[in-house]
């Protein structure tokens, strides 16, 4: 079941976008947020968050604007049943004063000595309402359009397919790719080198397809 479904487009496309959502009456939105995020593994091997056994992620999130500023820490861990279907998702977080976040860091990386995965920063809109979320993210690669269900009544996919033709899309143009994969696959298509702290200051491939509804 497809809570989530993400639509990939050129950078160029980003005013367009917004600017398209804005018109939409049952949408209100959020101002822009920068976000920076961070995620780490364990070191010890035999408590790798990736494995099959725990199957979580450990990650540090900042996110600011011209209002606020904001840092928290997260933990989410998918926990199967005996046949391997996952059955819940364990979520904790936790708030740091962003003041702090530097030194946290440093505790992490240099007491802890958690190892770095990947990095990413972005920016991010949400139009959104009671049933749906629609983030619009400028990544360094490109944007990504995620139109989430915020439905607790079971039906999720029906609300995103709802929207999905609410805003003109085309379901089969969307895809669950996450935002690491899709950057991934961009850069071996694009034969460019991939980092795994991907930001806007380094070289990356572009996505070239442009944003279009149907008439």
């Amino acid at each position: 079941m497809k809570d989530k479904l993400r639509f990939y487009y050129n950078t160029n496309e980003y005013d367009k976008i917004v600017e398209y959502l804005k018109e939409v009456p049952a949408l209100h939105s959020s101002l822009k947020l920068y976000e920076y995020a961070i995620q780490y593994n364990h070191y010890d091997p035999e408590y790798d968050f990736y494995g099959k056994d725990i199957d979580g992620k450990f990650r540090v999130k900042i996110s600011r604007n011209e209002l606020s500023s904001k840092c928290k820490v997260t933990w989410r861990e998918r926990v199967k049943d005996e046949k391997g279907k996952v059955e819940k998702e364990i979520k904790k977080e936790v708030k740091i004063d962003p003041d702090d976040i530097d030194d946290f860091i440093y505790i992490v990386e240099n007491v802890m000595h958690f190892k770095l995965v990947e990095s990413y920063e972005r920016n991010r809109v949400i139009f959104e309402n009671n049933d749906v979320e629609v983030a619009v993210d400028e990544y360094p690669f490109g944007l990504c359009v995620q139109i989430e269900s915020k439905s607790h009544d079971g039906k999720p996919e029906e609300i995103v397919k709802h929207w999905v033709e609410e805003l003109g899309l085309d379901y089969a143009e969307g895809s669950d790719t996450s935002w690491d994969d899709k950057y991934e696959k961009l850069c071996i298509e694009q034969n460019i080198d991939s980092y795994r702290e991907v930001t806007f200051d380094k070289k990356m491939p572009q996505i070239k397809t442009l944003f279009k509804v149907k008439k």
